[in-house]
């Protein structure tokens, strides 16, 4: 039976390559060499535009648990990396062109697997993965589009997220606005001393630099969300910019004082079980160093967890809670798939592991099975969870982090260090994995 993959970064190459090993008869689509995107100049497959570095390698990390978890679900990626690999501490790093060489290799040489070079143009209407990245190419993102309705965005603009248990809850406190709402928001108060202190390391923070295919041109073609100006940008317009926007007090008490506050940031829930919370109204482009020197000023967040820093950027992605089941397949469709960052998954190994779910579900279904459902307590399940059942109103990308884990329900004696309890929940997510898929 033949399926089509639509892409050849590294969710297409992973999704391929598990159905052609279930002996499927893959054609896969990849427009380079013959068009390329404003990012990519190299001619071969799972082509690594940014950094050189898929993070860190210990397995008591969200990225090295992820790793793990795709060596066992046979990843053709992780093997490739580390074959490919350059000095780097504790990261893994590759040499970006033996590590493209070494993908397009195995991928050209696998017999049930046919490369066509082209531009796909049109919606595939059945058995298919569409892999085609941030950077999708604009007749095809139309056609997304036209299929998809209004949930696709064309410009990530995030704020951060940190973990709900970093969060110092002595500081910060319970309330929406005028007690309008239930617990959803969490509020870290100012005085005026210490807004002083923040508006001034804001407006003076350094931001990172824009390539020319992220600038929110409108004549580029991208949709600029009319929410997404940086709150450092917004700050600059004057001292009380932020103060009656964003971090606006009103509505709210401080119960430590009985008084409304001078300023005030609120974190809302970013999942249903409250283990993470974004900044709202903080979209920035403020480098990632930076994000956390002058957001740890905000009082109750001196020692906040950072599971994700702030993005600005050119993203075409969908609103995955509205179109997509944690299998990544479109709902409604006959068997298509997305994979990659158009999901809402971000980072190359997160990519990666989404042309592996999407991959081996579409073989499990072409082949009259289920599905496998990996647990939430692996990283793979997590990130497949936030994908299908974020809060889609304000549905934005997320990367590996272990706040995305449930917590542990052991007891413990006392109470777990960071590193100890990242041990024991890697150790848990392989240990459920295992079971899973028989290991």
């Amino acid at each position: 039976m033949k399926v089509k993959v639509i892409g050849a970064g590294l969710a297409g190459c992973e999704a391929a390559m598990q159905l052609a090993r279930r002996g499927f008869s893959v054609e896969m689509y990849e427009m380079k060499p013959k068009k390329y995107s404003p990012a990519h100049k190299y001619e071969g497959f799972a082509e690594l535009v940014c950094s050189n570095s898929l993070k860190s390698k210990n397995i008591d990390s969200a990225c090295g648990l992820l790793k793990e978890e795709m060596r066992r679900l046979g990843s053709i990626v992780v093997p490739v990396a580390e074959k490919t690999s350059v000095p780097a501490g504790g990261a893994l790093a590759v040499n970006r062109k033996d590590f493209s060489d070494e993908i397009t290799k195995v991928i050209r040489n696998h017999p049930n697997i046919t490369v066509i070079n082209g531009e796909v143009t049109e919606f595939p209407q059945k058995n298919a993965i569409i892999c085609t990245g941030p950077l999708t190419s604009n007749i095809l993102a139309d056609k997304i589009r036209e299929r998809c309705g209004q949930y696709l965005s064309f410009y990530d603009a995030s704020a951060p997220i940190v973990t709900a248990d970093s969060i110092d809850r002595s500081i910060a406190f319970v309330q929406s606005r005028y007690d309008r709402g239930g617990d959803d928001y969490l509020n870290c108060p100012f005085n005026e001393e210490e807004y002083n202190a923040f508006y001034n390391a804001l407006i003076n923070a350094e931001s990172a630099p824009l390539h020319e295919f992220d600038r929110p041109e409108e004549s580029a073609g991208l949709k600029v969300y009319e929410g997404c100006m940086p709150v450092e940008v917004l700050a600059k317009r004057g001292y009380d910019s932020v103060r009656y926007g964003c971090m606006k007090p009103v509505g709210l008490t401080d119960p430590r004082t009985g008084k409304r506050p001078y300023a005030a940031v609120q974190l809302r829930k970013e999942d249903a079980q409250g283990t993470m919370y974004n900044l709202v109204g903080f979209q920035t482009n403020l480098k990632f160093g930076e994000q956390k020197r002058v957001f740890s000023m905000i009082p109750g967040l001196e020692n906040a967890e950072f599971v994700r820093y702030g993005v600005m950027h050119r993203n075409t992605f969908l609103c995955s809670p509205k179109l997509l089941d944690r299998h990544f397949m479109l709902k409604g469709s006959e068997n298509v798939f997305f994979a990659g960052q158009m999901t809402g998954v971000e980072g190359y190994m997160e990519s990666a592991m989404s042309g592996i779910c999407a991959g081996r579900a579409l073989a499990d279904i072409l082949s009259g099975k289920e599905p496998l459902d990996f647990p939430r307590t692996t990283m793979t399940g997590a990130l497949s969870w936030y994908v299908a059942n974020a809060f889609d109103y304000n549905f934005q990308p997320m990367g590996a982090n272990m706040g995305l884990l449930p917590p542990l329900e052991q007891t413990f004696k006392g109470k777990l260090g960071k590193q100890e309890k990242y041990h024991t929940l890697a150790q848990r997510a392989l240990s459920d994995l295992d079971k899973l898929i028989g290991i």
